[in-house]
Protein backbone atom coordinates (compact mmCIF):
# COMPACT_ATOMS: atom_id res chain seq x y z
CA UNK A 1 0.00 0.00 0.00
CA UNK A 2 2.58 2.71 -0.87
CA UNK A 3 2.01 6.10 -2.51
CA UNK A 4 0.57 4.02 -5.96
CA UNK A 5 -1.99 1.52 -3.99
CA UNK A 6 -5.04 1.65 -6.56
CA UNK A 7 -3.53 4.36 -8.59
CA UNK A 8 -2.69 2.17 -12.29
CA UNK A 9 -1.91 4.62 -14.66
CA UNK A 10 0.12 8.05 -14.57
CA UNK A 11 -2.91 10.10 -14.73
CA UNK A 12 -4.46 8.34 -12.00
CA UNK A 13 -1.25 9.13 -9.89
CA UNK A 14 -1.30 12.29 -11.05
CA UNK A 15 -4.97 13.38 -10.86
CA UNK A 16 -4.58 11.89 -7.04
CA UNK A 17 -1.63 13.16 -5.79
CA UNK A 18 -1.89 16.74 -7.32
CA UNK A 19 -5.67 17.31 -6.68
CA UNK A 20 -7.53 14.93 -4.46
CA UNK A 21 -5.22 13.97 -1.61
CA UNK A 22 -4.56 16.76 0.21
CA UNK A 23 -8.12 18.21 0.14
CA UNK A 24 -10.33 18.79 3.45
CA UNK A 25 -13.11 16.07 4.02
CA UNK A 26 -16.77 16.69 4.24
CA UNK A 27 -18.44 13.84 5.96
CA UNK A 28 -21.68 14.81 5.28
CA UNK A 29 -23.25 11.65 6.78
CA UNK A 30 -21.89 10.00 9.66
CA UNK A 31 -23.09 8.09 13.29
CA UNK A 32 -20.31 9.97 15.45
CA UNK A 33 -21.10 10.58 18.75
CA UNK A 34 -20.82 14.88 19.42
CA UNK A 35 -20.23 13.53 23.08
CA UNK A 36 -17.13 11.92 22.30
CA UNK A 37 -16.36 15.01 19.79
CA UNK A 38 -17.14 17.28 22.40
CA UNK A 39 -15.39 15.31 25.96
CA UNK A 40 -12.02 14.29 23.37
CA UNK A 41 -12.44 10.90 24.46
CA UNK A 42 -9.04 9.07 24.59
CA UNK A 43 -9.10 5.47 23.75
CA UNK A 44 -7.64 2.90 26.10
CA UNK A 45 -6.50 0.11 23.34
CA UNK A 46 -6.62 -0.69 19.18
CA UNK A 47 -9.44 -3.12 19.71
CA UNK A 48 -11.89 -0.28 21.74
CA UNK A 49 -11.17 1.73 18.37
CA UNK A 50 -11.61 -1.33 15.98
CA UNK A 51 -14.14 -3.42 17.55
CA UNK A 52 -15.92 -1.05 20.20
CA UNK A 53 -16.09 -1.92 24.12
CA UNK A 54 -16.02 -0.18 27.27
CA UNK A 55 -14.63 3.28 28.22
CA UNK A 56 -14.85 4.96 31.67
CA UNK A 57 -17.70 3.02 32.45
CA UNK A 58 -19.64 2.73 29.28
CA UNK A 59 -20.04 1.26 26.54
CA UNK A 60 -19.54 2.66 23.17
CA UNK A 61 -20.15 1.54 19.40
CA UNK A 62 -17.89 -0.65 17.43
CA UNK A 63 -17.72 -1.46 13.41
CA UNK A 64 -20.13 -4.13 12.66
CA UNK A 65 -18.65 -4.65 9.21
CA UNK A 66 -15.84 -5.74 11.22
CA UNK A 67 -18.21 -8.36 13.60
CA UNK A 68 -19.64 -9.67 10.57
CA UNK A 69 -16.34 -10.67 9.51
CA UNK A 70 -15.38 -12.05 12.46
CA UNK A 71 -18.62 -14.38 12.51
CA UNK A 72 -17.52 -15.97 9.42
CA UNK A 73 -14.41 -16.57 10.66
CA UNK A 74 -16.17 -18.55 13.23
CA UNK A 75 -15.32 -16.48 16.51
CA UNK A 76 -17.16 -16.77 19.64
CA UNK A 77 -19.55 -13.60 19.95
CA UNK A 78 -17.84 -12.78 23.17
CA UNK A 79 -14.75 -11.81 20.88
CA UNK A 80 -16.62 -10.21 18.65
CA UNK A 81 -18.91 -7.71 20.80
CA UNK A 82 -17.25 -7.62 23.76
CA UNK A 83 -17.10 -9.73 27.13
CA UNK A 84 -13.51 -11.80 26.37
CA UNK A 85 -10.17 -9.83 27.38
CA UNK A 86 -9.47 -7.27 25.42
CA UNK A 87 -5.78 -8.13 23.38
CA UNK A 88 -7.87 -11.64 22.92
CA UNK A 89 -10.26 -9.82 20.84
CA UNK A 90 -7.73 -8.55 19.16
CA UNK A 91 -5.98 -11.88 18.17
CA UNK A 92 -9.30 -12.80 16.82
CA UNK A 93 -9.40 -9.87 14.49
CA UNK A 94 -6.21 -10.10 13.09
CA UNK A 95 -6.71 -14.01 12.48
CA UNK A 96 -10.05 -13.13 10.64
CA UNK A 97 -8.08 -9.83 8.37
CA UNK A 98 -5.70 -11.89 6.80
CA UNK A 99 -8.72 -14.54 5.35
CA UNK A 100 -10.28 -11.25 4.42
CA UNK A 101 -8.30 -11.30 0.92
CA UNK A 102 -10.39 -9.07 -2.08
CA UNK A 103 -12.18 -7.40 1.12
CA UNK A 104 -12.11 -3.57 1.42
CA UNK A 105 -11.57 -4.17 5.21
CA UNK A 106 -8.54 -5.60 4.38
CA UNK A 107 -7.37 -1.98 2.98
CA UNK A 108 -9.29 0.12 5.38
CA UNK A 109 -7.57 -1.77 8.41
CA UNK A 110 -3.94 -1.36 7.00
CA UNK A 111 -4.72 2.45 5.72
CA UNK A 112 -5.92 2.98 9.20
CA UNK A 113 -2.63 1.39 10.56
CA UNK A 114 -0.42 3.47 8.05
CA UNK A 115 -2.32 7.05 8.36
CA UNK A 116 -2.82 7.24 12.10
CA UNK A 117 0.32 4.83 13.37
CA UNK A 118 2.58 4.90 10.98
CA UNK A 119 2.80 1.52 10.68
CA UNK A 120 3.12 0.42 6.92
CA UNK A 121 3.25 -3.56 7.42
CA UNK A 122 0.93 -6.34 6.63
CA UNK A 123 -0.59 -7.00 9.99
CA UNK A 124 -0.57 -10.94 10.97
CA UNK A 125 0.41 -12.91 14.08
CA UNK A 126 4.07 -12.37 13.96
CA UNK A 127 4.05 -8.94 14.33
CA UNK A 128 0.29 -8.72 15.94
CA UNK A 129 2.33 -7.87 19.47
CA UNK A 130 4.62 -4.72 18.57
CA UNK A 131 1.66 -3.63 16.50
CA UNK A 132 -0.67 -4.06 19.42
CA UNK A 133 2.11 -1.97 21.54
CA UNK A 134 3.12 0.49 19.68
CA UNK A 135 -0.66 1.79 18.89
CA UNK A 136 -1.59 1.89 22.58
CA UNK A 137 1.48 3.17 23.62
CA UNK A 138 0.25 5.99 20.53
CA UNK A 139 -3.36 6.20 22.17
CA UNK A 140 -2.23 6.57 25.63
CA UNK A 141 0.36 8.96 25.47
CA UNK A 142 0.38 11.28 21.75
CA UNK A 143 -1.34 14.38 22.67
CA UNK A 144 -2.63 13.77 18.94
CA UNK A 145 -4.23 10.78 19.21
CA UNK A 146 -7.57 11.49 20.86
CA UNK A 147 -11.03 11.77 19.15
CA UNK A 148 -10.53 15.74 18.19
CA UNK A 149 -6.90 15.11 17.35
CA UNK A 150 -7.56 12.01 15.05
CA UNK A 151 -10.67 14.18 13.26
CA UNK A 152 -7.72 17.46 12.67
CA UNK A 153 -4.92 14.69 11.61
CA UNK A 154 -8.08 13.47 9.01
CA UNK A 155 -8.24 16.79 7.51
CA UNK A 156 -12.02 16.69 8.00
CA UNK A 157 -13.70 20.12 7.82
CA UNK A 158 -17.28 19.52 8.36
CA UNK A 159 -19.34 16.20 10.35
CA UNK A 160 -22.52 15.88 9.81
CA UNK A 161 -24.13 13.52 12.73
CA UNK A 162 -27.20 11.62 12.39
CA UNK A 163 -29.56 12.86 15.38
CA UNK A 164 -33.53 12.22 16.68
CA UNK A 165 -35.80 15.09 16.42
CA UNK A 166 -36.15 14.94 20.40
CA UNK A 167 -32.78 15.27 21.03
CA UNK A 168 -31.47 18.26 22.91
CA UNK A 169 -28.26 18.80 20.59
CA UNK A 170 -26.69 19.59 24.28
CA UNK A 171 -23.42 18.28 22.71
CA UNK A 172 -23.48 20.57 19.50
CA UNK A 173 -24.50 23.83 21.47
CA UNK A 174 -21.16 23.49 23.65
CA UNK A 175 -19.01 21.83 20.37
CA UNK A 176 -20.05 25.32 18.66
CA UNK A 177 -19.09 27.16 21.95
CA UNK A 178 -15.89 25.69 22.19
CA UNK A 179 -12.87 27.64 20.22
CA UNK A 180 -10.41 25.22 20.54
CA UNK A 181 -12.90 23.18 18.08
CA UNK A 182 -11.12 23.96 14.57
CA UNK A 183 -13.90 21.62 12.51
CA UNK A 184 -17.30 22.02 12.28
CA UNK A 185 -19.92 19.72 14.08
CA UNK A 186 -23.72 19.91 13.07
CA UNK A 187 -26.70 18.01 13.75
CA UNK A 188 -28.96 16.27 11.20
CA UNK A 189 -32.51 15.33 11.47
CA UNK A 190 -33.70 11.82 11.68
CA UNK A 191 -37.21 11.39 12.22
CA UNK A 192 -37.29 7.42 11.17
CA UNK A 193 -39.44 7.06 14.80
CA UNK A 194 -42.06 9.18 14.14
CA UNK A 195 -42.27 8.43 10.17
CA UNK A 196 -42.12 4.35 10.76
CA UNK A 197 -45.85 4.06 12.39
CA UNK A 198 -45.85 0.30 12.34
CA UNK A 199 -42.45 -0.81 13.90
CA UNK A 200 -42.54 -1.16 17.82
CA UNK A 201 -42.30 1.56 20.28
CA UNK A 202 -44.12 3.83 18.18
CA UNK A 203 -46.82 5.19 20.47
CA UNK A 204 -44.24 5.56 23.13
CA UNK A 205 -42.41 7.62 20.55
CA UNK A 206 -44.74 10.19 20.07
CA UNK A 207 -45.13 11.16 23.50
CA UNK A 208 -41.00 11.62 23.63
CA UNK A 209 -42.03 13.83 20.66
CA UNK A 210 -44.68 15.88 22.11
CA UNK A 211 -42.99 16.30 25.37
CA UNK A 212 -40.06 17.57 23.12
CA UNK A 213 -42.21 19.90 21.36
CA UNK A 214 -43.79 21.78 24.06
CA UNK A 215 -47.23 19.76 23.21
CA UNK A 216 -49.54 18.40 25.93
CA UNK A 217 -50.47 15.98 23.15
CA UNK A 218 -50.36 14.54 19.79
CA UNK A 219 -53.86 13.63 18.91
CA UNK A 220 -53.71 13.48 14.84
CA UNK A 221 -51.25 13.47 12.22
CA UNK A 222 -51.31 16.92 11.81
CA UNK A 223 -50.17 17.26 15.10
CA UNK A 224 -47.52 14.54 14.43
CA UNK A 225 -46.12 17.00 11.25
CA UNK A 226 -46.64 19.80 13.23
CA UNK A 227 -44.13 18.79 16.45
CA UNK A 228 -41.84 17.02 13.88
CA UNK A 229 -41.38 20.93 12.18
CA UNK A 230 -40.98 22.71 15.11
CA UNK A 231 -38.07 20.67 16.21
CA UNK A 232 -36.64 20.67 12.80
CA UNK A 233 -36.85 24.36 13.55
CA UNK A 234 -34.86 23.82 16.66
CA UNK A 235 -32.17 21.67 14.70
CA UNK A 236 -32.00 24.30 12.14
CA UNK A 237 -31.22 27.09 14.48
CA UNK A 238 -28.24 24.26 15.78
CA UNK A 239 -26.82 24.51 12.00
CA UNK A 240 -28.94 21.78 10.46
CA UNK A 241 -28.43 21.54 7.31
CA UNK A 242 -29.71 18.07 6.48
CA UNK A 243 -31.97 15.38 7.05
CA UNK A 244 -31.77 11.36 7.01
CA UNK A 245 -34.53 8.79 6.16
CA UNK A 246 -34.28 4.93 6.66
CA UNK A 247 -36.70 3.74 5.25
CA UNK A 248 -37.53 -0.30 4.23
CA UNK A 249 -38.79 1.07 0.79
CA UNK A 250 -40.27 4.18 -0.43
CA UNK A 251 -43.80 4.52 0.22
CA UNK A 252 -46.85 6.40 -2.13
CA UNK A 253 -50.20 6.07 -1.12
CA UNK A 254 -52.26 9.02 -0.89
CA UNK A 255 -55.18 9.26 1.64
CA UNK A 256 -57.36 11.66 3.07
CA UNK A 257 -57.26 12.89 6.43
CA UNK A 258 -60.13 11.29 7.95
CA UNK A 259 -58.32 7.47 7.02
CA UNK A 260 -55.12 8.91 7.83
CA UNK A 261 -56.42 9.86 11.35
CA UNK A 262 -57.97 6.72 11.76
CA UNK A 263 -54.76 4.98 11.14
CA UNK A 264 -52.82 6.84 13.85
CA UNK A 265 -55.40 6.33 16.41
CA UNK A 266 -55.11 2.51 15.98
CA UNK A 267 -51.34 2.98 15.81
CA UNK A 268 -51.40 5.25 19.08
CA UNK A 269 -53.85 1.87 20.70
CA UNK A 270 -51.52 -0.47 19.27
CA UNK A 271 -53.53 -2.34 17.04
CA UNK A 272 -51.85 -3.42 13.48
CA UNK A 273 -52.05 -1.51 10.15
CA UNK A 274 -52.99 -2.43 6.68
CA UNK A 275 -50.10 -2.04 4.30
CA UNK A 276 -52.80 0.93 2.74
CA UNK A 277 -52.54 3.04 6.23
CA UNK A 278 -48.91 2.39 6.85
CA UNK A 279 -47.99 3.66 3.27
CA UNK A 280 -50.77 6.23 3.34
CA UNK A 281 -49.16 7.54 6.84
CA UNK A 282 -45.70 7.43 5.41
CA UNK A 283 -46.25 8.95 2.58
CA UNK A 284 -48.32 12.05 4.44
CA UNK A 285 -45.61 12.79 6.74
CA UNK A 286 -42.78 12.49 4.43
CA UNK A 287 -44.43 14.93 1.70
CA UNK A 288 -44.90 16.87 4.48
CA UNK A 289 -41.35 17.31 5.97
CA UNK A 290 -39.94 17.54 2.22
CA UNK A 291 -41.55 20.79 1.83
CA UNK A 292 -40.97 21.92 5.21
CA UNK A 293 -36.97 20.88 4.22
CA UNK A 294 -37.37 22.46 0.60
CA UNK A 295 -38.79 25.81 2.47
CA UNK A 296 -35.38 25.90 4.72
CA UNK A 297 -32.52 24.66 2.31
CA UNK A 298 -32.29 21.79 4.10
CA UNK A 299 -31.08 18.50 1.93
CA UNK A 300 -33.40 15.53 2.48
CA UNK A 301 -30.98 11.80 2.15
CA UNK A 302 -33.05 8.85 1.63
CA UNK A 303 -31.78 5.35 2.74
CA UNK A 304 -34.10 2.41 1.46
CA UNK A 305 -33.74 -1.73 0.46
CA UNK A 306 -32.12 -2.74 3.87
CA UNK A 307 -33.75 -5.61 5.68
CA UNK A 308 -32.44 -5.13 9.30
CA UNK A 309 -32.27 -7.70 12.16
CA UNK A 310 -32.83 -10.62 9.66
CA UNK A 311 -31.76 -12.71 13.10
CA UNK A 312 -34.09 -12.66 15.76
CA UNK A 313 -32.47 -15.16 17.78
CA UNK A 314 -29.67 -12.95 18.12
CA UNK A 315 -31.87 -9.40 17.59
CA UNK A 316 -33.31 -10.64 21.45
CA UNK A 317 -29.53 -11.79 22.06
CA UNK A 318 -27.66 -8.06 21.32
CA UNK A 319 -30.64 -5.68 20.47
CA UNK A 320 -30.52 -3.81 16.67
CA UNK A 321 -27.40 -2.63 14.58
CA UNK A 322 -25.55 -5.42 15.64
CA UNK A 323 -24.59 -6.51 11.82
CA UNK A 324 -27.57 -8.64 11.13
CA UNK A 325 -29.29 -6.45 8.14
CA UNK A 326 -29.17 -7.68 5.04
CA UNK A 327 -29.64 -6.38 1.31
CA UNK A 328 -33.39 -5.86 0.85
CA UNK A 329 -35.00 -6.00 -2.79
CA UNK A 330 -38.01 -3.81 -3.37
CA UNK A 331 -40.10 -2.59 -6.35
CA UNK A 332 -40.80 0.96 -5.48
CA UNK A 333 -38.97 2.75 -8.35
CA UNK A 334 -42.63 4.15 -9.53
CA UNK A 335 -43.51 4.83 -6.24
CA UNK A 336 -39.99 6.68 -5.72
CA UNK A 337 -40.63 9.24 -8.92
CA UNK A 338 -44.25 9.91 -7.87
CA UNK A 339 -43.39 10.82 -4.65
CA UNK A 340 -40.72 13.51 -6.29
CA UNK A 341 -43.32 14.39 -9.01
CA UNK A 342 -45.84 15.07 -6.35
CA UNK A 343 -43.31 17.42 -4.54
CA UNK A 344 -41.94 18.63 -7.78
CA UNK A 345 -45.23 19.98 -9.00
CA UNK A 346 -45.96 22.35 -6.55
CA UNK A 347 -42.33 23.76 -7.01
CA UNK A 348 -41.67 22.31 -3.37
CA UNK A 349 -38.95 19.48 -3.98
CA UNK A 350 -35.75 19.97 -1.68
CA UNK A 351 -32.20 19.05 -2.83
CA UNK A 352 -32.19 14.96 -2.84
CA UNK A 353 -30.03 12.25 -2.14
CA UNK A 354 -30.99 9.00 -2.93
CA UNK A 355 -29.42 6.03 -1.51
CA UNK A 356 -30.48 2.33 -2.22
CA UNK A 357 -28.33 -1.30 -0.37
CA UNK A 358 -29.70 -2.95 -3.40
CA UNK A 359 -27.04 -2.60 -6.52
CA UNK A 360 -28.96 -2.96 -9.09
CA UNK A 361 -31.00 -0.01 -8.32
CA UNK A 362 -28.02 2.19 -9.62
CA UNK A 363 -29.56 2.58 -13.26
CA UNK A 364 -32.93 3.60 -11.60
CA UNK A 365 -32.05 6.01 -9.82
CA UNK A 366 -29.39 7.52 -11.99
CA UNK A 367 -32.88 7.92 -14.77
CA UNK A 368 -34.96 8.79 -11.57
CA UNK A 369 -33.03 11.85 -10.66
CA UNK A 370 -32.50 12.84 -14.46
CA UNK A 371 -36.47 13.50 -14.55
CA UNK A 372 -36.12 16.44 -11.59
CA UNK A 373 -32.81 18.06 -11.83
CA UNK A 374 -33.69 21.93 -11.58
CA UNK A 375 -31.05 25.22 -12.51
CA UNK A 376 -32.06 25.60 -8.82
CA UNK A 377 -28.30 23.69 -8.54
CA UNK A 378 -26.09 21.90 -10.94
CA UNK A 379 -27.11 17.66 -9.63
CA UNK A 380 -29.73 19.16 -7.41
CA UNK A 381 -30.90 15.10 -6.92
CA UNK A 382 -27.67 13.05 -6.42
CA UNK A 383 -27.25 9.28 -6.40
CA UNK A 384 -25.72 9.00 -2.95
CA UNK A 385 -22.42 7.20 -2.62
CA UNK A 386 -22.17 3.03 -2.86
CA UNK A 387 -23.41 2.81 0.22
CA UNK A 388 -22.93 -0.28 3.64
CA UNK A 389 -22.75 -3.34 1.51
CA UNK A 390 -21.54 -1.48 -1.67
CA UNK A 391 -18.80 0.25 0.22
CA UNK A 392 -15.69 -1.77 -2.00
CA UNK A 393 -14.02 -0.88 -4.42
CA UNK A 394 -16.13 -2.75 -7.01
CA UNK A 395 -19.38 -1.38 -5.90
CA UNK A 396 -18.14 2.18 -5.85
CA UNK A 397 -17.18 2.04 -9.40
CA UNK A 398 -20.65 0.28 -10.13
CA UNK A 399 -22.16 3.60 -9.16
CA UNK A 400 -20.17 6.14 -10.54
CA UNK A 401 -20.24 4.34 -13.77
CA UNK A 402 -23.70 4.50 -13.61
CA UNK A 403 -24.06 7.99 -12.64
CA UNK A 404 -21.73 8.89 -15.43
CA UNK A 405 -23.33 6.95 -18.08
CA UNK A 406 -27.00 8.40 -17.20
CA UNK A 407 -25.71 11.89 -15.49
CA UNK A 408 -22.89 13.88 -15.18
CA UNK A 409 -20.47 12.48 -12.82
CA UNK A 410 -18.64 15.62 -12.55
CA UNK A 411 -21.93 17.42 -10.08
CA UNK A 412 -21.16 14.08 -7.65
CA UNK A 413 -20.99 15.34 -3.77
CA UNK A 414 -18.67 12.53 -3.68
CA UNK A 415 -17.98 10.03 -0.45
CA UNK A 416 -19.57 9.74 3.15
CA UNK A 417 -17.98 8.02 5.88
CA UNK A 418 -21.66 6.62 7.44
CA UNK A 419 -19.72 5.03 10.17
CA UNK A 420 -18.97 5.09 14.19
CA UNK A 421 -15.72 5.10 14.12
CA UNK A 422 -13.33 7.84 14.56
CA UNK A 423 -10.47 6.09 12.02
CA UNK A 424 -12.97 5.48 9.59
CA UNK A 425 -11.78 9.08 7.55
CA UNK A 426 -9.38 6.84 5.41
CA UNK A 427 -12.57 5.37 3.51
CA UNK A 428 -12.19 8.85 1.82
CA UNK A 429 -8.34 8.24 0.65
CA UNK A 430 -9.69 5.15 -0.64
CA UNK A 431 -12.91 6.63 -2.59
CA UNK A 432 -10.47 9.06 -4.28
CA UNK A 433 -8.35 6.85 -5.04
CA UNK A 434 -10.68 4.58 -7.09
CA UNK A 435 -12.30 7.97 -8.31
CA UNK A 436 -8.80 9.00 -9.79
CA UNK A 437 -8.20 5.81 -11.01
CA UNK A 438 -11.52 5.58 -12.68
CA UNK A 439 -10.80 9.06 -14.56
CA UNK A 440 -7.41 8.15 -15.23
CA UNK A 441 -8.52 4.62 -17.01
CA UNK A 442 -10.70 6.52 -18.77
CA UNK A 443 -8.32 9.18 -20.21
CA UNK A 444 -5.61 6.73 -20.82
CA UNK A 445 -8.26 4.90 -23.15
CA UNK A 446 -8.58 8.20 -25.24
CA UNK A 447 -12.50 8.10 -23.55
CA UNK A 448 -12.09 11.98 -22.19
CA UNK A 449 -9.41 14.62 -23.42
CA UNK A 450 -6.16 14.83 -21.21
CA UNK A 451 -7.55 18.05 -20.39
CA UNK A 452 -5.71 18.83 -16.88
CA UNK A 453 -7.70 22.19 -16.27
CA UNK A 454 -11.12 20.43 -16.92
CA UNK A 455 -9.96 17.38 -15.02
CA UNK A 456 -8.71 19.40 -12.12
CA UNK A 457 -12.34 20.96 -11.85
CA UNK A 458 -13.92 17.44 -11.97
CA UNK A 459 -11.68 15.35 -9.80
CA UNK A 460 -11.65 18.19 -6.78
CA UNK A 461 -15.48 18.84 -7.43
CA UNK A 462 -15.99 15.29 -6.71
CA UNK A 463 -13.92 14.74 -3.45
CA UNK A 464 -14.47 18.17 -1.61
CA UNK A 465 -15.96 21.59 -3.83
CA UNK A 466 -19.47 19.83 -4.87
CA UNK A 467 -20.22 18.85 -1.48
CA UNK A 468 -19.64 22.31 0.22
CA UNK A 469 -21.32 24.21 -2.22
CA UNK A 470 -24.69 21.23 -2.59
CA UNK A 471 -24.89 21.50 1.31
CA UNK A 472 -24.36 25.20 1.71
CA UNK A 473 -21.12 25.03 4.25
CA UNK A 474 -18.79 27.04 2.36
Amino acid sequence: MDDDFLLYSETAKHLYNDYAKDLPIIDYHCHLSPKEIYEDLRFDNLTQVWLGGKQSGGTYAGDHYKWRLMRANGIPEDKVTGGADEYERFVSFVDTLNMAVGNPMYHWCHLELKRYFGIDKPLNRSNMKEVWDKCNDMLHNDPGMTVRGLIKKSNVEFIGTTDDPTDSLEWHEKIAKDESVTFTVRPSFRPDKAVNIHKPGFAEYIYKLAAAADKDHIDTIKDVIDALIKRLDYFVAHGCVASDHGLDYVPYNKLDDRALNAAFKKAMRGESLTAEEIEGYETAVLTELAKAYHKRGIVMEIHYSCLRNSNERMLKTLGPDTGYDVIAQNNCGSALAAFLSNLDATDELPKTVIFSLDPTDNVLIDTIIGSFQSPEIPGKLQHGPAWWFNDTKLGMEAQMKSLAEQSLLGNFIGMLTDSRSFLSYTRHEYFRRILCNLIGTWVENGEYPNDDKALKQIVEGISYRNAVRYFGIG
